[in-house]
């Protein structure tokens, strides 16, 4: 089950730019992996810069 993004969001979204592509399910958990992992990253460089605020840059 996806945490972070709202599955009709991201499904409107592909139709809106992807003029009619589809968007399954599984499409959706790799999002919210996808997700996760950029912002445990963007984590990371916040800490190795000393700061305990994530900010735009860290992604």
């Amino acid at each position: 089950m996806a945490d972070f993004v709202r599955k009709n969001a991201v499904k409107a979204e592909v139709k809106k730019v992807g003029k009619g592509m589809r968007c399954p399910d599984d499409t959706i958990e790799s999002f919210d992996k996808a997700i996760k992992s950029m912002i445990a990253k963007a984590v990371e460089r916040a800490k190795a810069d000393g700061r305990k605020t994530v900010r735009g840059q860290d992604f």
